[in-house]
């Protein structure tokens, strides 16, 4: 009488091996072409230029931002030692990419070499464009849009604190400004 693991033995018995007459004929074989290289991604290239622009002008992300917006500002210690920090969006797209470029853009021309306030956030707009731009980057309506209001604000921000001579560059900026 056969039993369940009879079977089950029977079953699990190795099949046995083909001999030569036994495989089919070897077709044509096939050439395997080298794959072409590969054109790096726009997600490739914002990632280089984040990390080629941190190195450049060796600044730390405290934070990426989920929103819109960022901040640039230095520590400085008493050893002389000073920590370049920004928190901006991580680039992944123009406008995050232009935001994040704006935030390096303080620290590469400088806290406090161009005065008023406003100026700077011009040079620092001028720097983000440019950068872009030489990078191949897309610099949409929508960033150049983001640039404009943002130094309409400045102006009108100066303005409202009192600013006596709004520099020259700036006055493209100041025709359009109303109360925010």
């Amino acid at each position: 009488m056969l039993t369940l693991w009879d079977l089950l033995k029977a079953s699990t018995r190795t099949k046995p091996e083909r001999t030569a007459r036994s495989t089919p004929p070897a077709a044509n074989p096939v050439e395997v072409k080298p794959a072409a290289p590969k054109r790096p991604t726009m997600a490739d290239r914002y990632d280089a230029m984040t990390r080629e622009m941190m190195a450049r002008y060796q600044i730390r992300v405290r934070k990426w931002r989920s929103s819109m917006s960022g901040v640039a500002w230095e520590v400085h210690y008493r050893d002389g030692t000073v920590s370049r920090l920004i928190e901006a969006p991580r680039p992944k797209g123009p406008m995050s990419a232009a935001i994040f470029l704006h935030e390096i853009g303080h620290h590469a021309i400088g806290f406090g070499v161009y005065k008023p306030r406003c100026l700077e956030e011009y040079h620092a707009w001028r720097f983000a464009i440019e950068q872009m731009e030489a990078l191949g980057l897309n610099v949409t309506d929508g960033v150049r849009n983001r640039m404009r209001e943002s130094l309409e604000y400045a102006v009108w921000k100066a303005r409202r604190r009192g600013i006596k001579r709004l520099p020259a560059e700036l006055q493209p900026y100041a025709a359009t400004t109303s109360a925010a």
